[in-house]
């Protein structure tokens, strides 16, 4: 699901291009609103979404849940720390889904190049470079090969 901007919610802040892995958001220079440049190249990660403090971006909904020119309607809430989703599909039925939001302050959590090199042990665990301590862990759950090879209980 692509995402969109309302340019009439959009001030120009900035916080989604910031933060776009793909780099496919940009500021009009004209407008001075908020614009996704290549929707086809979107990730679909929402963390432009997620950002937006004035609720301007939206994402366009797959066929399978939504009508064509539907969009899902998001709703950031910083205060409860939380970030939900409104779905209506074609039957009529709504779901709501609601996920925490990231409330560090900007720039408070180490870029990627902040951290050492991963060693080529790193490269044959499940892990993500980094990802114990960076979650503040001991260690991630996982499940054993033999475990793997039982299936799904």
């Amino acid at each position: 699901m692509p995402t969109f901007v309302y340019m009439t919610r959009c001030d120009g802040c900035g916080h989604c291009v910031d933060i776009c892995p793909s780099n496919i958001m940009h500021i009009d220079t004209t407008y001075r609103r908020a614009y996704n440049i290549e929707p086809s190249m979107c990730w679909e990660c929402y963390s432009c979404v997620k950002a937006c403090p004035q609720n301007a971006i939206d994402c366009r909904g797959y066929a399978d849940f939504a009508p064509m020119g539907h969009s899902v309607r998001v709703l950031r809430e910083p205060e409860k720390g939380t970030i939900s989703w409104k779905i209506k599909f074609r039957n009529g039925h709504e779901k709501n889904f609601e996920s925490p939001i990231r409330t560090t302050p900007w720039g408070s959590i180490k870029s990627a190049s902040e951290y050492a090199a991963p060693n080529p042990d790193a490269f044959k665990s499940q892990e993500l470079a980094h990802e114990p301590e960076a979650l503040n862990i001991d260690k991630l759950p996982a499940l054993t090969p033999d475990q793997l090879k039982q299936g799904v209980v």
